[in-house]
């Protein structure tokens, strides 16, 4: 049997129904306030967090953006 299953910044994560942008920063415990996301290589809103389903077999790309001088 296949567990559905995403892949997230090169690591597999379990994946269910309905999981959103928003829903994986929260598992993973990241808040940074600024945060660059790709689903399959298309960029993601940052205001679409929420209601941006993921789909099963998915690569998702998060970067943590920061600020340097």
């Amino acid at each position: 049997m296949v567990f559905p299953m995403i892949i997230v910044n090169g690591d597999k994560m379990d994946w269910e129904k309905g999981m959103t942008v928003r829903k994986v920063l929260h598992k993973r415990k990241w808040t940074y306030p600024l945060i660059a996301v790709w689903i399959n290589e298309i960029p993601v809103n940052p205001d679409d967090f929420g209601i941006t389903d993921i789909p099963d077999d998915a690569t998702v790309q998060v970067v943590h953006m920061i600020a340097g001088g």
